[in-house]
């Protein structure tokens, strides 16, 4: 998985509905790309506390399928929040047992 923070150097390059265009395109053409949305504001909850607001460290995810961490870096490339100087962690999701 992959997760954009909000701490792109542009935020207008980062924002780019064209350049978003291009990167998902590319995505889908991998036969890897398994979706993801933009991110809105949240709250972070626990048991008998009250409500939190969530930090607005991220902007978005998206859902690839690869081999290793290390592979994963390839969907890095053409990423507008990347390209703009934004951080982009990479995240394994457990792998289901059936």
């Amino acid at each position: 998985m992959l997760l954009m923070h909000q701490d792109a150097t542009d935020r207008k390059a980062a924002d780019d509905p064209k350049q978003w265009e291009q990167y998902i395109a590319t995505l889908r053409g991998t036969g890897q790309f398994d979706g993801g949305s933009s991110m809105g504001r949240g709250e972070c909850l626990k048991k008998n506390q009250p409500s939190q607001p969530t930090g607005n460290d991220f902007s978005g995810f998206i859902r690839v399928r690869a081999v290793s961490l290390e592979s994963a870096k390839q969907f890095l490339l053409g990423n507008p929040v990347y390209e703009a100087g934004g951080t982009v962690e990479i995240r394994e999701l457990p792998r289901s047992g059936s």
